[in-house]
């Protein structure tokens, strides 16, 4: 192959870090940064245009994408629901959620080695299960491993059926054309929703926004469109060079895909720069175009501010996104405190690679 120019990749804002894999043409890779410069462009001002949604009570719905469904602004994270101190505390704070109005359920087939799945089963019972819209995700990269853990996804999660399934951790440049391939992850999730047990298909990431482009691009190249993506939407990743908001937002936003907002404080470690609050960064994400941000809550006074953040939301005012981003920029500068993107910590399938099987 012939050697990829790595000053126009840096010209064009890219990490020069990734290489081009087999399977990724360079003419393929320069249309993806062809898409990312015009995203880049596209962002103009850091007031966003977003679905006002309407308030019920304690919150606020949104419309998810094309597909029409109506969600809460909100959505329970299931990583954090299994570090809840025990299975009663998990139901208990999902039920309170959902009683409260969340209505958006996430979850995948890895986190706690099942266990997040199990709970939120056990607190989908009694009727809360047509209360949600219900999302989970999957590892599998072949066509034989995204079929078994779909099951087991049913099956711990109690339910015939997934409003939302998600290919997990698109994180590397080879991970599209593995889940696309002929025998590949794509034709199982294609077979459960043939069999009615899912209606929409998605995928998630938070390593690097070229990524998801490429991700995107894939998908098109065979006639599919997605009708959900989940990324990190943060106060730090709106300042970096290699920011979601920047470069993937205004493509999903184009295409009418519904935005997942997650990490609005960086799994915590946003929090640690003293720099911004937790009701200051969910107020952020959602006065980006999301459909959902998605939070972790292991406790109920972590539930109760999550709900706070949406009884007291109002779009932020480009004065007051200037003022936060004072605030935070010499914390965002190298990305210090956005670790999903610098380091392999939030990288689950990278630690057990046998769940991309």
């Amino acid at each position: 192959m012939k050697e990829f120019d790595h000053k126009k990749v840096a010209d064009l804002d890219l990490r020069a870090k990734f290489e081009i894999h087999e399977g990724v043409t360079r003419r393929e890779f320069l249309k993806v940064a062809v898409v990312t410069s015009i995203a880049v462009g596209a962002l103009g001002s850091r007031v966003w245009a977003i679905d006002p949604g309407e308030r019920k009570g304690d919150m606020i719905y949104r419309t998810l994408g094309k597909t029409g469904e109506r969600v809460s602004a909100i959505g329970l994270g299931g990583y954090h629901l299994g570090s809840a101190k025990d299975e009663k505390e998990s139901v208990r704070i999902l039920r309170s959620a959902v009683d409260h109005g969340i209505t958006f359920m996430d979850n995948c087939w890895d986190y706690h080695d099942g266990k997040s799945e199990e709970w939120m089963g056990m607190g989908l019972r009694d009727g809360y299960r047509q209360k949600v819209f219900l999302m989970t995700k999957i590892d599998g990269r072949s066509k034989a491993g995204a079929a078994r853990q779909i099951d087991e996804s049913l099956k711990r999660l109690q339910t015939d059926h997934l409003d939302l399934l998600q290919f997990h951790e698109i994180i590397r440049m080879e991970d599209p054309e593995k889940v696309f391939q002929e025998g590949g992850a794509m034709e199982a999730v294609q077979d459960a929703k043939k069999a009615g047990k899912l209606r929409y298909i998605g995928f998630t990431g938070h390593k690097d926004p070229l990524i998801h482009l490429h991700m995107l691009e894939t998908a098109k190249k065979h006639d599919f469109h997605f009708d959900a993506v989940q990324m990190p939407i943060n106060v730090m990743d709106a300042q970096n060079a290699h920011s979601f908001e920047n470069q993937v937002l205004p493509v999903l936003v184009k295409e009418q895909i519904g935005v997942l907002g997650m990490k609005s404080m960086g799994g915590g470690v946003i929090l640690k720069s003293h720099t911004a609050t937790p009701i200051e960064c969910l107020h952020f994400a959602l006065s980006r175009p999301t459909s959902v941000v998605i939070t972790g809550m292991d406790k109920m006074e972590i539930l109760n501010q999550a709900l706070e953040a949406v009884r007291t939301f109002k779009p932020l005012t480009e004065e007051q996104v200037a003022t936060l981003f004072s605030k935070t920029a010499e914390a965002a500068r190298e990305g210090k405190y956005e670790l999903f993107k610098t380091s392999t910590t939030f990288d689950g399938t990278a630690h057990h690679p046998e769940w991309l099987t």
